[in-house]
């Protein structure tokens, strides 16, 4: 760079040469004279013969390493321009034509430069310092070239000073289509923004996530490596490995380099596809010593060397392993084969390389067509002997098919276009002047038509787009071997516009299968069902896989994520590649447990109905009458049926209906159940009670319509407010897992909670009362089974609490219809089924003068203990001893007591006077 500064800066810049450059005439590689000329720059030769490691002197040395694909690349162009001037196009304008080659060296290329920027037509080479080159002629109109990105940026960095155009066939470096700091460059293939694009498009369509990648140590590799790097990122491929080579073959580390390149591949087992952007000698050396090493991949080939045929035919190609390309859109190639079968004709004159090549044949006139690559390379390396025009001659017809086998028709393509863009925008730019005067116009003039000319080839439109690429697309190809050879086949086309590969061979489509089956992974592939789990590792394609936890799936291979159901309505197992749709749930009819607690409710209406029979049979006997009427009787068998039927609105599918009238169904019929033992327990209390005190207040107390009204009202208004305010409805409960529950929310929990604990504050006033008189004679204990029936509920209830709190899912009904059948089978037997014993079993005491003797009894023993009691008070208050009465009379105290005791039993008959009236006839009362 501190050369062309100082090229740049100087007023006068001479051009001098020495051995074996004596004139820079000796500089051109070839000329053709003409109206209007063009510059071509090609790496003809690979590199320059130095014997030092750099150069000592600013002398330009040898070039060596005759390049048979480059020489292709100069008769494309020198082909192209012939074409144009033997058409219509150009009406008596002819091109002209000075090609340099490069060396594949900036230097040299740099010289170049110079000189086609060197004033027209003076008769020294010199290149003027002007502030402003809007009028200066330079030598050439514009510049076809160069091959390679590096030279072609410093070479555009000089072209820009006159705004010359520059043309590129082959250099795809990203970073020129930028026209702030390329503004005079233009190209006729993609950037390699498009070719890394559709390289990770064919890594990621084939599976692959684990790649190495090696570049040259160049403007062209380190770009294409930054842009492959962000491709690749953005596409979940990851770069196992980078290798860097050296870009030139006069670095004597290249040999190394490439042997540490080839022990990571060796040490990377697990990658097995390589991405290559490399210049073809590189890839050759590479090549051979990966053959040496029995290395074996798949290898995805850059434009560059995809389809070159020096490296096609290396010895045992094949063992090198697959090897897939991205080549530019060719186009037709009849015209250029023609050229080269007649090529022993072309003029020699003033084409250096052709020369060249000729003596080359010459040389190798004795080598087999396989071997004549080498030994071309080999014999370029030194000097060689000019022979006689009838040896090169023979050797152009015998080798005529030798040219064709090393033409890579994108690049040739890639060069007509370049050439005909200039054609027609010459074209356009004569029509309105004469272009057989060489100053006709400047090169900046040619500039701003040729980025906006349009012009057919083959059928097929083309243009440069706004970054100066005229965006042809590419080819992908695969190398595979056929009777022993080795053969470049197209796979597909890959189009830029739609980032798709177009594939319409059947047998294509079998080569993109096959490439799937290649591993090149870090980490095993998680199967559908599974997720990826990052490791440690800084790479996001090394992971492990893990499966999907319940309620998650995933239906592709490495997915990052598991894909969360929707919860209300799916479900899925664990490691699952689907959802489910979860099942709709509620306590059916056909269950076995709804059908057990149905059985239970039906045979508890069968008792209800059987009870309500045997107590109308037996209507008139002192059992039925002494239960307090047959009407309190059947209210109470009434809501027993209504409870038991009841549980059916429980099960089923939840409607709004059952769910409003289920619960106040069973509020209602189990309130004034209650409220009729109530009463019950506060008459048999009130009967038996021999405190007058308490005898007052349930005298007052005892209003037995009104009460069980009150009370049931009370819970009639409790659950009419619920309905109207918070009525339970049909919910879907889906916080089970697999399930969607059908259930009935309550709508109020303190409605509901208010509903119960009304119930259980009647019950729990019940069973004090029934406790009270618990003590009653056997065949008359209600009071002492009431209080078992309310012992029951309490436990029933209170049990049910906890239990219906924690229990969730379809069952829960079932716990409600548990609990009103174990509260109704309670009250059930413990009220009625001793009195149906007694009906049924022992008639003997349901008779009248039984029932009587009883009451006598039992009443008898009362009336003794309380006037006992009383006597005691009234001894202890009045300090009288008492004396045991004497035989022969009797003591005050005893008589006192006998008196009290008369009192009482007759109180008592009183009371139970409204019980047994209808069993005794009443003159036995008032005698009693």
């Amino acid at each position: 760079m501190a050369l062309l500064i100082i090229l740049i800066i100087c007023f006068v810049i001479i051009l001098a040469s020495s051995q074996p450059c004596q004139t820079p005439d000796d500089f051109v590689t070839a000329t053709s004279p003409g109206h209007i000329m063009i510059g071509g720059l090609f790496a003809i030769h690979e590199k320059m013969l130095s014997s030092d490691d750099y150069p000592r002197r600013p002398e330009i040395q040898k070039c060596v390493g005759f390049d048979i694909s480059i020489f292709l690349h100069t008769l494309a162009m020198i082909h192209s321009i012939e074409m144009i001037n033997n058409s219509t196009l150009l009406s008596g304008v002819k091109l002209g034509y000075e090609i340099y080659d490069t060396c594949t060296d900036v230097t040299v290329t740099m010289a170049a430069a110079l000189r086609f920027l060197s004033k027209f037509n003076c008769s020294r080479e010199i290149v003027e310092l002007k502030c402003d080159y809007s009028s200066y002629m330079p030598r050439v109109k514009a510049v076809i070239g160069a091959g390679y990105s590096e030279i072609t940026m410093a070479v555009s960095r000089m072209l820009n000073l006159q705004l010359m155009p520059q043309v590129s066939y082959e250099s795809t470096a990203e970073i020129l289509s930028d026209k702030i700091r390329f503004p005079s460059f233009l190209r006729t293939v993609p950037s390699d923004f498009y070719q890394t694009k559709a390289m990770v498009h064919l890594i990621q369509k084939s599976g692959w996530n684990w790649i190495g990648i090696i570049t040259t140590d160049d403007d062209y590799g380190r770009l294409a490596l930054n842009t492959f790097a962000i491709q690749t990122a953005a596409n979940n491929v990851c770069i196992a490995f980078k290798e860097v080579i050296p870009a030139f073959l006069s670095d004597n580390t290249i040999e190394v380099r490439i042997n540490q390149a080839l022990e990571k591949i060796i040490a990377e087992a697990q990658v097995n596809v390589i991405v290559v952007f490399l210049r073809q000698f590189h890839v050759f050396n590479l090549f051979n010593k990966a053959i040496e090493r029995n290395v074996n991949k798949t290898w995805i080939a850059s434009d560059i060397w995809s389809t070159a045929t020096k490296i096609t035919t290396i010895p045992n190609i094949k063992r090198i392993g697959k090897i897939v390309g991205f080549t530019f859109t060719r186009g037709n190639m009849s015209s250029f084969h023609s050229f080269l079968q007649n090529l022993h004709l072309f003029p020699s004159d003033n084409n250096k390389p052709l020369n060249e090549y000729a003596m080359l044949l010459s040389a190798c006139a004795h080598v087999k067509d396989s071997d004549l690559s080498q030994c071309i390379s080999n014999h370029s390396q030194g000097t060689l002997t000019y022979k006689a025009n009838k040896d090169i001659e023979r050797n152009f017809s015998l080798r005529n098919d030798f040219l064709w086998d090393y033409t890579e028709p994108g690049f040739v393509h890639s060069i007509q276009l370049a050439v005909f863009a200039l054609g027609y925008a010459v074209q356009d730019l004569c029509q309105a002047q004469d272009c057989q005067n060489p100053n006709a116009f400047q090169p900046w003039e040619l500039l701003d038509v040729l980025k906006n000319v349009t012009f057919t080839d083959g059928g097929n439109s083309f243009h440069f787009d706004a970054h100066g690429d005229m965006n042809t697309g590419y080819d992908v190809v695969l190398w595979k071997e056929i009777n022993g050879h080795m053969t470049i086949t197209r796979l597909a086309q890959y189009d830029l516009k739609n980032g798709v590969f177009i594939i319409t061979d059947q047998e294509a489509k079998n080569e993109f299968r096959n490439l799937k089956q290649i591993q090149s992974k870090c980490s095993k592939e998680c199967s559908p069902g599974q997720m990826k789990k990052t490791t440690k590792s800084q790479h996001i394609c090394c992971y492990e896989c893990v499966d999907c936890p319940e309620n998650h799936y995933s239906n592709q291979t490495d997915m990052d994520h598991c894909l969360l159901c929707n919860n209300e309505t799916h479900w899925a197992p664990v490691r699952s590649t689907v959802c489910f749709e979860k099942e709709v749930e509620y306590l059916s009819w056909n269950d076995s447990l709804a059908i057990l607690l149905m059985a239970l409710s039906l045979l508890g209406i069968m008792f209800v109905l059987a009870i309500g029979i045997i107590f109308t049979r037996n209507l008139n006997t002192p059992v039925v009458k002494s239960s307090g009427g047959l009407t309190v009787c059947y209210v109470i068998l009434l809501c027993h049926f209504l409870n038991f039927a009841n549980t059916g609105f429980f099960v089923g599918e939840p409607q709004d209906f059952t769910c409003k009238t289920r619960q106040t169904l069973f509020g209602v019929s189990f309130t004034l159940c209650i409220s009729c033992i109530l009463m019950k327990s506060l008459k048999i209390l009130l009967a038996f009670s021999f405190d007058p005190k308490l005898q007052n207040f349930l005298k007052c107390l005892y209003k037995p319509i009104p009460i069980i009204f009150t009370c049931t009202g009370i819970q009639v208004v409790i659950c009419t407010l619920w309905v109207i305010l918070a009525a339970p409805t049909v919910e879907e409960n889906v916080s089970l897992p697999r399930v969607i529950i059908l259930e009935c929310e309550e709508g109020s929990v303190l409605a509901f909670g208010t509903m119960l604990g009304y119930i259980a504050i009647l019950a729990f006033i019940c069973f004090i009362f029934a406790f009270k008189g618990r003590k009653l004679p056997e065949n008359y204990n209600e009071a002492k089974f009431i209080t078992f029936g309310m012992l029951i509920y309490f436990i029933a209830w209170i049990i049910f609490i906890p239990v219906y709190a924690t229990t969730f899912g379809k069952y829960l009904p079932a716990v409600e219809i548990i609990v009103i059948l174990i509260s109704n089978y309670g009250i059930l037997c413990c009220m009625f089924f001793p009195k149906c014993y007694v009906i049924l079993c022992k008639q003997e005491t349901n008779t009248k003068s039984a029932f009587l003797k009883m009451i006598y009894s039992y009443s008898s023993h009362s009336a003794g203990s309380l006037a006992m009691s009383h006597v005691s008070l009234d001894s202890t208050n009045s300090n009288i001893p008492m004396t045991n009465p004497s035989p022969g009379g009797k003591s005050a105290a005893w008589q006192k007591s006998k008196d009290l005791e008369e009192q009482v039993f007759g109180r008592i008959c009183r009371e139970n006077a409204t019980s047994i009236s209808k069993t005794l006839p009443r003159k036995r009362i008032s005698s009693i």
